[in-house]
C-alpha cells in the first residue's frame, strides 16, 4: 500500500506487532478487512501511527480459510469496534474477544453469507426479524432502566441509548447504533476514482470536505498523481470553511442544551451566513461536487472569502468571546462529562474531543497534507477533558482557522487546479485529512480494471461513538443532554 510503512505479519505475530507499536509510544489507528481474491481467506490489514513520524504504518495479515485470529482489543482496546465490525461483515472470529456482541449487524440478521463475502449478491436485502436488544440482567429492585430511541425527539438521527439509573444519577449506559448502516464502503465497489468521490462526499453530509479530500488523496497516492500546488492551497482553504460552520453549529448547539436561548440562536446565524458563503465560493453550501482525485473540478470564486469572510470573522470572535463570559452556560459544562487521558488514549478518541484531554494529535499538523506544511498554527490542547475543554478546543480551533485561511490566500499560487491521470490497476493507497470532528481515514484497493475493489472509511465519529459511554457512567442525568452535545459526534458518520 502506498503512503505508508508496510510490513507482512502472520496471525501470530499480532500481538507482538501490538505491542511493539504502543512501546514506540503511539497507538494503533485502525483496522479493517478485505478480499485480495474471490475464493480466498481475507486479509486484514492493521494501520499504526508512531510518535513524531509523518508516515502511518501498515501491517498486513493474510487469515487462514477458518477466518480465526487473536483478537487486540485487550492490548488496544480501540480496536474493539473495528474488530466486531469485521466480525459482522465479514464473518471473520476473534479469540478471547472481552465485547464478543454485535455493532453493526443488531440481533435478527439472518444471512448465509456475511454482507462483505464477495460470493453475496449485491442486490440481494439481509433477512432480518426484529429481537430484543441482549442487555445484563437487572436484579437489583432498586434500580431503573430507561429505554430512550432509537426513534428520538427533535430532529436526531436514529440512536438507541439505556439508562440504568437510581434518582438521578445514572450507574451504568449503553448505546446501540447502526440503525441506519447504509452500507457506503460496499457501494464503492465497481465505481471509477471519479464516481468514489461523489459518493464519498455523501457519506456525511457535514463532512463533505474532509470526506472527499481523504479519499481523493488515497486515490492520488495510490495512481502517483502530484497534483498542482493551487489545487492543494484550494483544499486546504474549503477544509477550513467546512471547519468553521461546523463549529458554530456545534457552538449553537451546544447552547441549545444549556437553555442558553440566545447563544443557540446566534450560533445558528452565524452558521448559516458562513453556509451561505459556502454557496457564493463554490455553488454548494455544504461545498459538495467541488474536490475530485486529480485536484479540483472547478476554480471556486475567490472573492467571498477575501471579503466577505472578514467581516464574519468579527462576528464570529466576539460571539466567542460572549460564550466564554456567560456564566450560566459555563457552569453548566465544567465538570461534565469527564474523559481522562488514559481513556481517550486508550479507546481511541480523536479530534477535539482527544485534544480537550490533553492528546496532541491532529494530522494537519503531525501527518501534514494538502499544503498544510506551508501553514504557521498551532494545535489547542487543555487537560481537563470536561464538556467546558471541548467546547474552548473549538472556540481555539476557529481562530486558528482563519489564521490558515488568511496565510493561504496571501500565498495562493498561479496555475491550473486540475491533472489528468490514469488509475494504476491492482494499486492501493492510504489517504486522510483532519475533519472538523477528527481524523479521517480513506484506505483503498483498485481491481484489474481500474475500478474500485475495496474502500474502507474511518470515520471520526466512528471513534468518538466508541469513547462517550465512559464519560457517562455514575454521572447525572441532567448533564446527559450536555455531555453528548459536546463530544459533537454524528450518527451518519458513525453508521456509514
Amino acid at each position: 500500500m502506498k503512503g505508508v510503512i508496510e510490513k507482512n505479519i502472520s496471525p501470530n505475530e499480532i500481538v507482538s506487532m501490538c505491542e511493539h507499536v504502543y512501546a514506540q509510544g503511539d497507538r494503533m489507528q485502525m483496522a479493517y478487512a478485505w478480499y485480495p481474491e474471490k475464493n480466498t481467506a481475507p486479509e486484514i490489514i492493521y494501520i499504526s501511527s508512531i510518535k513524531d513520524q509523518r508516515p502511518f504504518h501498515a501491517y498486513r495479515c493474510q487469515l487462514n480459510n477458518d477466518k480465526k485470529i487473536t483478537s487486540l482489543t485487550n492490548a488496544s482496546p480501540l480496536l474493539g469496534w473495528y474488530e466486531r465490525e469485521m466480525q459482522d461483515l465479514f464473518g471473520i472470529s476473534f479469540f478471547d474477544h472481552p465485547e464478543n456482541v454485535k455493532l453493526v449487524l443488531h440481533e435478527g440478521v439472518q444471512s448465509e453469507y456475511a454482507p462483505m463475502d464477495p460470493n453475496y449478491p449485491r442486490e440481494k436485502l439481509i433477512s432480518f426479524s426484529r429481537q430484543p436488544w441482549q442487555l445484563a440482567e437487572m436484579k437489583n429492585p432498586e434500580l431503573q432502566l430507561l429505554p430512550f430511541g432509537p426513534v428520538r425527539a427533535g430532529v436526531c438521527e436514529s440512536a438507541e441509548f439505556q439508562y440504568l439509573y437510581a434518582g438521578e444519577s445514572i450507574l451504568h449506559f449503553d448505546e446501540r447504533l447502526f440503525f441506519k448502516h447504509r452500507g457506503m464502503e460496499k457501494k464503492f465497489e465497481g465505481l471509477t476514482p471519479e464516481l468514489g468521490a461523489i459518493l464519498a462526499q455523501r457519506v456525511s453530509g457535514v463532512g463533505s470536505v474532509a470526506h472527499a479530500l481523504a479519499f481523493s488523496q488515497a486515490v492520488e497516492t495510490a495512481c502517483d498523481v502530484e497534483i498542482p500546488l493551487r489545487a492543494k492551497q484550494w483544499r486546504v482553504i474549503l477544509a477550513e470553511l467546512e471547519r468553521l460552520y461546523n463549529h458554530l453549529h456545534y457552538l449553537g448547539h451546544l447552547c441549545h442544551t444549556t437553555t442558553l436561548k440566545v447563544g443557540e440562536a446566534q450560533g445558528k446565524i452565524l452558521e448559516e451566513q458562513l453556509k451561505q458563503l459556502n454557496a457564493q465560493v463554490t455553488g454548494s453550501r455544504f461545498l459538495r461536487d467541488i474536490i475530485t482525485p486529480g485536484g479540483l473540478r472547478r476554480e471556486p470564486n475567490i472573492e467571498p472569502v477575501k471579503y466577505q469572510l472578514k467581516k464574519l470573522q468579527a462576528d464570529i470572535l466576539k460571539y466567542c468571546n460572549q460564550l466564554n463570559n456567560t456564566n450560566s452556560h459555563i457552569d453548566r459544562l465544567i465538570g461534565t462529562g469527564l474523559l481522562t487521558n488514559q481513556v481517550a488514549f486508550d479507546e481511541g478518541a480523536t479530534g477535539p474531543v482527544a485534544r480537550a484531554s490533553n492528546i496532541a494529535t491532529d494530522f494537519r499538523l503531525k501527518h501534514p497534507y494538502a499544503s498544510y506544511n506551508q501553514n504557521n498554527f498551532i494545535i489547542p490542547v487543555l487537560e481537563a477533558g470536561d464538556a467546558f475543554a471541548r467546547m474552548q478546543i473549538r472556540i481555539a480551533e476557529i481562530t486558528e482557522s482563519f489564521l490558515i485561511v488568511e496565510q493561504t490566500i496571501s500565498s495562493l499560487e498561479n496555475g491550473f487546479i486540475f491533472r489528468e491521470f490514469k488509475t494504476i490497476p491492482l494499486s492501493e493507497g492510504l489517504g486522510w485529512a483532519e475533519s472538523a470532528r477528527g481524523g479521517l481515514f480513506y484506505a483503498i484497493h483498485i481491481d484489474t480494471a481500474g475500478k474500485l475493489a475495496r474502500v474502507k472509511i474511518k470515520s471520526p465519529s466512528f471513534s468518538n461513538w466508541r469513547v462517550f459511554p465512559f464519560t457517562v457512567d455514575e454521572t447525572n442525568m441532567m448533564d446527559y443532554a450536555i455531555n453528548e452535545a459536546s463530544f459533537g459526534s454524528t450518527v451518519a458518520g458513525c453508521d456509514r
